[in-house]
């Protein structure tokens, strides 16, 4: 279950640092594994959770349970994920994924997990990424569990609610816009088309667990690797966090790309406060490894 979201930094961290070369080391050695966060697609238009003016200060993401809870609850989500999907499907994958795949490309990968739900890394041409918490390019029916393309149910959505245009405060990571509401009031959400179930986006809401088949395999591929570089991370939540414990407990070493301080930094060798996009180019280019531009992969 991911927890509630209460840390906050320790004020005995080290600081972080601008030196790169411990990451070009680890990569040059090949069978890294990247554990990538909302802060990694920031530079793709799309918020953080944490960092300086991330979503969860003014935004509460929606739990299970509330989902569940009721057709208002379920009728203000959509009308609020609708909105924000058509953010998420303009999103292009920045200079940060574009060095992953790159890395993967040049085999010194073990693997890529990621937390977010974007489809980002997948765009950039990252093949085999396991989504953590799923992604809202899917929607499943809790009844008959039947899976569908996100894509299908925007054009049911767009049907049932002709007009539906209202003008968001902001846009979260999760895909969820801010409205009020009297904006979602009179929003027509839409059944399975299969079975008349409630569809629910393919995504791990908050409250909600992580399938242990998806958990049991992450914790193979950080058996498998030599060393997890996260990127974008604040590892808030033990659903990526443990990842970074169970590496450290079996001596690989953790390193960490991230502005700001994190959860895994006493479990990291480095961790380097760089914006995402400019220090992976770097590397790549320390590296010999070439990133292909926008709208490649």
């Amino acid at each position: 279950m991911r927890p509630t979201l209460t840390w906050t930094p320790a004020g005995d961290l080290p600081p972080g640092t601008t030196d790169l070369g411990p990451v070009v080391d680890v990569l040059a050695a090949g069978r890294v594994l990247v554990l990538s966060g909302a802060g990694l697609s920031t530079e793709s238009g799309i918020p953080d959770y944490r960092g300086e003016g991330g979503s969860l200060s003014r935004h509460t993401p929606m739990t299970y349970q509330d989902f569940v809870s009721g057709a208002g609850a379920r009728r203000r989500y959509w009308a609020r994920s609708h909105l924000g999907w058509r953010t998420f499907g303009r999103a292009r994958p920045n200079a940060g994924h574009r060095a992953v795949a790159a890395f993967g490309r040049r085999g010194l990968l073990a693997g890529v997990i990621t937390q977010n739900v974007d489809g980002l890394h997948q765009a950039a041409g990252s093949e085999g990424v396991v989504e953590l918490h799923g992604g809202l390019d899917r929607v499943v029916c809790l009844s008959c569990n039947a899976s569908t393309p996100r894509r299908e149910l925007a054009r049911r959505l767009e049907e049932a609610n002709p007009g539906f245009a209202p003008v968001a405060a902001a846009v979260n990571p999760d895909g969820d816009a801010d409205l009020t509401d009297q904006q979602v009031a009179d929003f027509r959400v839409v059944p399975c088309a299969r079975c008349g179930g409630v569809l629910k986006p393919d995504v791990v809401f908050f409250g909600e667990a992580v399938p242990p088949s998806r958990v049991a395999h992450c914790r193979a591929l950080v058996d498998g690797a030599d060393a997890v570089l996260v990127l974008g991370s604040s590892l808030t939540v033990m659903s990526g966090l443990r990842f970074v414990r169970h590496a450290a407990g079996a001596g690989k070493p953790v390193l960490i790309v991230n502005r700001d301080a994190t959860r895994g930094d006493p479990h990291a060798v480095t961790r380097v406060a760089l914006p995402l996009g400019a220090a992976l180019t770097a590397v790549a280019g320390r590296l010999g490894v070439t990133v292909d531009g926008e709208g490649a992969g």
